[in-house]
């Protein structure tokens, strides 16, 4: 070790890094005070105590517009390193001791919702010390975010092929035909897939999971149908079929208390429903944290539980 780091590194301490990291997310040194409980001029000292540790400026005001120089930009990327290291020894060093502890973050998609909760509560009992995050996003951003290894773990179905991951199937995730009880398909007693998909069809937007698993199963049994609304996610697309603006196919764990109230009905229509799986995703050779891993181990030794819950 050179002597100009030993001392830079006397001169440093975390707490100058933490205050600077909050001040370069939160762009201001009030809004950073506010955040950690400090007063503005405690802020900004440390500041002050950090840029003569570097020897360089770390932030300039250009008006009242506070801006991050070019050194700044590279301090924060080395603490964003450094402190998840440093997170990463926490965990490992739990682990060792048999008490995992802990941030678990997990990104799933929008049509995941009526399952991520479940696995969250059964999970978070048995690791009481772990607390978990969940970002629910749409199937583009979540296949970004899997690109850019910007998550420990993805829920998801429909999982691309094109790309090395590790997928863990873990539930079944069945797609029904859906409409109101009040809504009347002319014809015979006996519905073809053919004669549902030439109703109104309201259809997730494209790029989400459920609509690419319906035109994949469309192209596979050579079925046509033409969009008449598209929404956004399962819940609206639930609702616009409760309006009785038409039919859908969906998720059938996204509208299981509209099916037990009433509110909408199935139809026993051959080659429905289709079958696919959730699963945890997460890029070939990633290195998860003990955190990530335990709940990996979790899933994979809960699976007949996991599947019961969803099917009593």
């Amino acid at each position: 070790m050179s002597r100009d780091l030993q001392q830079l590194i006397k001169r440093l301490s975390f707490r100058q890094l933490q205050v600077f990291q909050r001040v370069y997310q939160l762009k201001g040194y009030r809004k950073a005070a506010e955040s950690l409980g400090l007063t503005q001029p405690a802020v900004s000292s440390q500041i002050n105590k950090l840029e003569l540790a570097l020897g360089q400026p770390l932030f300039e005001y250009i008006g009242r517009t506070l801006y991050c120089t070019e050194a700044g930009e590279r301090l924060a990327q080395c603490i964003t390193s450094m402190f998840a290291d440093i997170a990463n020894l926490q965990n490992d060093l739990s682990a060792l001791k048999g008490d995992l502890s802990g941030d678990l973050n997990i990104v799933a998609v929008t049509s995941a919702q009526p399952v991520v909760p479940y696995l969250v509560k059964s999970f978070s009992a048995q690791f009481p010390s772990i607390k978990v995050n969940v970002n629910i996003v749409n199937r583009a951003s979540a296949l970004e975010r899997l690109t850019k290894n910007r998550d420990e773990l993805t829920i998801m179905a429909m999982v691309p092929n094109d790309r090395p991951l590790t997928v863990l199937p873990f539930l079944d995730n069945e797609l029904i035909p859906i409409l109101s009880p009040d809504f009347m398909i002319p014809g015979h007693s006996i519905v073809t897939a053919q004669r549902f998909l030439q109703q109104p069809l309201i259809l997730r937007e494209k790029g989400s999971g459920s609509r690419l698993a319906f035109e994949q199963h469309c192209l596979q049994s050579r079925l046509s149908y033409a969009s008449h609304i598209e929404f956004g996610s399962n819940d609206a697309v639930k609702h616009a079929v409760i309006a009785g603006l038409g039919v859908a196919v969906v998720p059938k764990l996204s509208v299981l208390p509209e099916l037990t109230l009433g509110l909408i009905k199935t139809l026993p229509i051959k080659g429905f429903p289709l079958r696919r799986s959730w699963c945890l995703v997460h890029p070939k050779g990633k290195n998860l944290t003990p955190v990530a891993q335990a709940f990996v181990d979790y899933i994979q030794q809960n699976l007949a539980v996991i599947n019961h819950h969803f099917q009593s």
